[in-house]
């Protein structure tokens, strides 16, 4: 029999909010993270871990709030894993995310920074997402108030978002405010189709099931919404009439929208798959910074196009990119920031990995007129890819615009040979920005870092740092 443990409540005064979103407190000189408060708040917090440096809490109770808290408008705030700041009022919000990067600067990369620009903020701080991925679970995910209703629920299906820290559990929700009404329309009708079949939900434990993946990508320009459903091989009749029946909203949405079938069998748990059945074009058309981009299913393009602009506007004002100059695009994917850069460059070069993002990349710059750009499909991150570079043509900008994990140190030893006169970061993850250019520091000054919000009501933050060579 196992000895029952008193739990160790707490109370603390909230201090400021740490990387990842999470607030920071000390009692007694030790750190206590506690998710959900805000900074000047005192909380009831129960333990639940310790570790070698800080303390982990779940927050109880907030007994003096901040004059800065605000009620969440979602209903799912607080449980799924889509938001994480819903309760900070949002000029707050870019107050802390403009923290973070120099945090990220100052204590990780220890790198001296010229200027540290203010946050530029969105207009909507929802509605801004362009792209969703909505998981099918075999795991439901109840809320406390589901739970103390007393009713039965099939435990065994789920459509909506994880729960932060658990893969297998999964939060069923028919709206979510991040993305535009004709996604939850795409969402609810799924949910609701997916009930009248009888549909399974893909196991992630025991790899059977048939329904894995809903994607909804919406386009700011034209209205349109391209749809994947992404399940298993269908076995059974009431699978293949549940697809049937799910292509048939097709006749009520926007007009150039796509709905698109896919099938993945293996176990990783991706959202892509081979695509079964298509109905519409077949991709997207959304026009930023005056170029037309196609984006197909499965290719990277930035999540907030609203917020698109200023993010490139920053980009290319800190490239200062002239007529004569060469420039590089590393980890270009559709063509983001190449084809800007090309309106403005005498050739740019663009590198990235997935050969679906330079297909359209390449159809991108067909269709906007543009000829002084070649791209290639390669991995960045190994050492073909650095063969490749050295034939290019010598740059006088690089732009980079990695994933989160940041630069392979390959990579970076080869940005150090070339000694570009300029190199512009883009980055999601600061902390990781931060990194890369500590390891150019000796040869590099950072003039300025920028923040840009592409992604409202959460911790997280895109940044365009500006690296100028220095004098030999």
């Amino acid at each position: 029999m196992k000895n029952s443990r008193v739990p160790v409540v707490v109370e603390l005064e909230v201090e400021s909010i740490g990387f990842e979103g999470v607030s920071v407190a000390r009692l007694d000189g030790v750190v206590h993270f506690v998710n959900g408060a805000l900074p000047g708040e005192t909380v009831r917090a129960q333990v639940r871990g310790k570790k070698k440096k800080f303390v982990e809490t779940k927050l109880l109770e907030v007994l003096t709030p901040s004059p800065r808290r605000i009620q969440a408008p979602c209903p799912h705030f607080g449980v799924c894993g889509g938001c994480s700041w819903q309760h900070l009022q949002y000029e707050d919000q870019l107050f802390w995310k403009r923290k973070h990067v120099m945090d990220a600067f100052e204590r990780i990369g220890h790198v001296e920074v010229g200027s540290y620009h203010d946050t530029i903020g969105v207009n909507d701080p929802f509605h801004y997402r362009n792209k969703m991925e909505f998981s099918f679970g075999a795991s439901l995910w109840l809320t406390d108030e589901q739970i103390a209703s007393g009713e039965k629920f099939d435990m065994s299906f789920a459509l909506g978002l994880h729960v932060p820290g658990r893969f297998d559990k999964v939060l069923t929700i028919s709206n979510c405010m991040l993305q535009k009404d004709v996604g939850n329309t795409v969402l609810a009708h799924t949910l609701r189709l997916s009930q009248q079949h009888g549909i399974r939900a893909y196991d992630q434990r025991a790899h059977e099931g048939f329904a894995r993946h809903l994607v909804v990508r919406t386009s700011a320009t034209t209205g349109s919404v391209m749809t994947v459903l992404v399940t298993a091989s269908p076995s059974r009749d009431e699978e293949s009439a549940f697809i049937e029946a799910w292509m048939q909203l097709f006749e009520e949405l926007p007009a150039g929208s796509t709905m698109i079938h896919a099938v993945h069998d293996g176990r990783s748990q991706v959202a892509t798959g081979s695509i079964q059945q298509i109905q519409g074009h077949g991709y997207l058309e959304e026009t930023s910074h005056g170029i037309t981009y196609r984006i197909s299913p499965f290719s990277f393009f930035q999540t907030n196009t609203d917020q698109l602009p200023q993010l490139v506007g920053e980009a290319m004002q800190a490239a200062e990119i002239t007529v004569n100059d060469v420039v590089w695009d590393l980890y270009c994917g559709t063509g983001t920031l190449t084809l800007p850069a090309a309106k403005l460059a005498k050739h740019v070069v663009g590198a990235e990995l997935a050969q679906s993002s330079i297909d359209d990349a390449t159809a991108n710059a067909a269709r906007n007129g543009i000829e002084n750009i070649s791209l290639h499909a390669i991995d960045l991150h190994g050492q073909k890819a650095i063969d490749l570079l050295a034939t290019f043509p010598s740059p006088d900008v690089i732009l980079v615009d990695p994933p989160r994990a940041g630069m392979h140190p390959m990579l970076v030893d080869h940005l150090r040979t070339v000694r570009a006169p300029r190199i512009v970061y883009v980055s999601c993850n600061p902390a990781t920005q931060a990194r890369d250019c500590a390891l150019l520091a000796d040869l590099y000054t950072v003039d300025f870092v920028t923040p840009v919000d592409m992604f409202p009501q959460t911790y997280h933050v895109e940044s365009v740092a500006r690296l100028t060579a220095r004098s030999q």
